[in-house]
């Protein structure tokens, strides 16, 4: 495995590297969410009951499967991440074993889906250092993929922390629950792939050749660094391969790197991986987590962001409710930051009609308190934080788009643009009016609005600048980025030609 950089100074995380960060938190639990429905089934669900995007209300996000998961719910592998994710916080950026079993053992209490494993370890009765063995005794086995899972946050935190340390305390806290050390290995393997991933934003192409610096790891023997090394080879496939289920730690990992490394996007990454079968929400989990610090948040369609959700019960007793922007600023607080800035809000503007779609249906700017005033019926498309406004509206859709100039602010600003478009074509093309807005509803407003009337149009970018210079008085140009992309590679992109 090739070494990524080493321990980042928090002052130092550029805002690419940080929606990598927050990528790989909500691209789990988006995978995790994702796979609930087909847990446990055969290959090819996912194709064979979604053989096309869904891009109305919840999109696939179906929930339900063995444990009856809600739509967007994420499952015990998000829930234990996020448990280690707030142990780790709440101790100063550290990870203590004490703390976060603790953390744990409050977890198991009302979980719905706890894997034997974890639960022979977690309610053996004994304390954080002996708990795994004991559990090991009673199951006469502890290979299962829970240490797994859950280790995304070590790799988040492991930014700040360099890479031995992510390492061994990846390795330490599968050993809470499993005894078996390939456990742990395998634990390290995500939490570097996550940690590199964030740093250079890349997929490590180079890990099947060697695990080295592993031998740091306590009691991991030389031979499981051989045994991931062949897992991970580019020659792997989980077609040919005859190893264990992937309940297992072994295949699990294999699975989900290579659903990552023989695709090209986020959303690619995870269908494979649950069309794989079997344990899907782990493995989906495991691969959104990886695929998530890759692409980052703005590659994550939004139908799915939108929808996730989940909870957990805290050692105060406290059940504690997660949606994407819960996560968004746990992922920061792991690497020291705090939570994304709420600007103050503007007194409310629109919505107002700006234009009709083929379908007759209304599409409308606004600023967000304008879009908050908004009918119930009306579907939502934001480009900014709106927090709990518009929770339990049927049809919304939450893109993450930051209004700063510059590559490195809207790193796939493409595939932001695309999916807000696509969301108020599928709206308007079901009959909802459909509200745009940002916080002042000005430049990433005007961006989707220009963008959706030149691909619904067909009309060139000077069409839609006069159009919507004449139709929204909110509307202005000062985002230098946003007018080069409508210029070239959305010009290109509507008339087939180009991009300058």
């Amino acid at each position: 495995m090739t070494a990524i950089a080493d321990a980042l100074d928090p002052r130092n995380i550029d805002p690419a590297q940080m929606q990598r960060a927050v990528g790989a938190l909500v691209g789990q639990a988006v995978g995790d969410a994702l796979g609930a429905f087909a847990e446990f089934g055969p290959a090819g669900q996912y194709s064979q009951r979604f053989p096309s995007p869904v891009l109305t209300g919840t999109g696939e996000m179906i929930g339900g499967g063995v444990f009856g998961w809600a739509p967007g719910e994420f499952t015990d592998d998000t829930q234990m991440a996020v448990a280690l994710a707030e142990s780790i916080v709440a101790y100063g950026g550290k990870f203590d074993p004490g703390h976060t079993f603790e953390r744990f053992v409050s977890w198991v209490q009302d979980a719905r889906d706890v894997g034997s494993t974890t639960s022979a370890a977690l309610r053996s009765g004994k304390p954080w250092h002996q708990a795994a063995e004991a559990g090991h005794a009673v199951m006469g086995q502890s290979g299962g993929n829970g240490g797994v899972m859950r280790v995304v946050p070590v790799g988040i935190a492991g930014v700040l922390w360099g890479r031995i340390d992510t390492w061994v305390i990846a390795f330490d806290q599968a050993r809470l629950t499993h005894f078996d050390p390939g456990v742990g290995v395998g634990a390290a393997v995500v939490a570097e792939l996550v940690r590199s991933g964030i740093v250079s934003g890349k997929f490590d192409t180079h890990i099947h050749s060697r695990v080295p610096g592993f031998s740091v790891l306590p009691g991991a023997p030389d031979e499981e660094c051989g045994r991931y090394a062949a897992l991970l080879s580019p020659k792997w496939s989980p077609f040919t391969d005859d190893g264990p289920s992937n309940g297992s730690a072994w295949t699990c990992v294999a699975q989900a790197v290579w659903a990552v490394r023989s695709t090209s996007s986020f959303a690619d990454a995870v269908i494979a991986a649950i069309n794989l079968g079997g344990d899907t929400d782990t493995v989906a989990a495991v691969t959104g987590a990886i695929a998530g610090a890759v692409y980052g948040l703005q590659g994550i369609p939004s139908r799915w962001v939108t929808a996730v959700n989940g909870s957990l019960r805290r050692p105060t007793g406290v059940v504690a409710e997660y949606n994407a922007m819960g996560l968004h600023d746990l992922a920061r607080a792991l690497l020291g930051r705090g939570p994304a800035t709420r600007t103050e809000p503007e007194a409310p503007h629109g919505p107002k009609a700006v234009a009709s779609a083929r379908s007759g249906a209304a599409v409308l700017a606004a600023n967000l308190e304008g879009a908050n005033e908004s009918p119930d019926h009306m579907a939502v498309v934001s480009m900014c934080i709106v927090d709990d406004r518009f929770t339990g509206r049927e049809h919304r859709r939450e893109v993450y788009m930051r209004d700063d100039d510059g590559p490195l602010q809207n790193p796939l600003l493409g595939f932001a643009v695309r999916d807000a478009v696509e969301a108020v074509e599928a709206f308007t093309a079901a009959g909802h009016d459909v509200v745009v807005h940002c916080h002042g509803g000005r430049s990433r407003t005007g961006l989707v609005l220009k963008a959706w009337y030149m691909s619904h149009f067909g009309a060139s970018h000077a069409d839609a600048h006069a159009w919507l210079h004449s139709r929204w008085p909110l509307y202005q140009t000062y985002n230098e980025t946003f007018w080069d992309f409508l210029e070239n590679e959305w010009t290109a992109e509507v008339f087939g030609t180009e991009a300058k």
